[in-house]
């Protein structure tokens, strides 16, 4: 029988748990719910609103779609991704394969410069290397590669080294989270020294978090974006 104070309220630990429950339920739906995971190989565990995934999934796309597919949970604080990529054996990609695969799809974008870039495979996990003038091109670059087919993981070591360094980075972020419908601007700090950005304030949720997160790394000049924000 559950004990209540005298104020029927419940004992701390048992609210926790109960709480931890509930989000964990919630996880475990979401993850059913999102088509593009197969989610009977998945662990959920869940203590003071932060999500441990363990278990295994046959891709990387399908790794980080779980991953999304948790941090959409109301509740969920923080995620602790302990998920495996595991192929069948008769569908395993030599790591020469995969290089030249990712080699190709790297020449054949348009957003990412490919003769700036380096890309070794071992094991099935893609290290890429080399410098591109916008965040934008790094992160680019990375998607690409997530969606081979064989890939394990992806180590982007690729550096950011802007054609311009303009002194007005804070404005224009600010500018940028002013003009974003999906964004509270006025809960958000913005400090910029030099090209490292930090974001201090409050968002509602992961989406909001993202959203200003993408307005930093827009703003050309931008090398590091340090998230203090918190979820409220």
């Amino acid at each position: 029988m559950a004990q209540l104070y005298a104020d029927g309220s419940l004992p701390q630990d048992m609210e926790k748990h109960m709480s931890d429950a509930s989000i964990r339920q919630s996880v475990i739906d979401e993850l059913d719910f999102e088509p593009s995971v197969s989610a009977e190989h998945i662990g959920v565990a869940v203590e003071y609103g932060v999500v441990t995934l363990s278990g295994h999934v046959g891709s990387y796309v399908e790794k980080l779609a779980a991953e999304r597919a948790a941090r959409r949970v109301k509740g969920v604080q923080a995620i602790a991704e302990e998920i495996k990529v595991r192929f069948p054996s008769d569908k395993t990609t030599a790591d020469d394969e995969i290089a030249q695969r990712a080699l190709n799809v790297l020449k054949w974008s348009a957003v990412v410069p490919n003769d700036k870039l380096l890309v070794k495979v071992q094991d099935g996990w893609v290290s890429l290397g080399g410098q591109v003038a916008w965040q934008y091109q790094r992160h680019a670059a990375e998607e690409t590669i997530r969606r081979l087919s064989g890939v394990v993981g992806v180590i982007n070591g690729i550096m950011v080294k802007p054609q311009v360094q303009p002194a007005d980075v804070k404005r224009k972020i600010e500018d940028a989270l002013r003009r974003n419908a999906e964004i509270e601007a006025g809960r958000i700090q913005v400090s910029a020294n030099g090209s490292h950005v930090t974001l201090d304030g409050s968002v509602h949720d992961w989406h909001e978090r993202r959203s200003v997160e993408n307005a930093a790394w827009s703003v050309p000049g931008v090398m590091v974006v340090e998230d203090r924000m918190v979820i409220a």
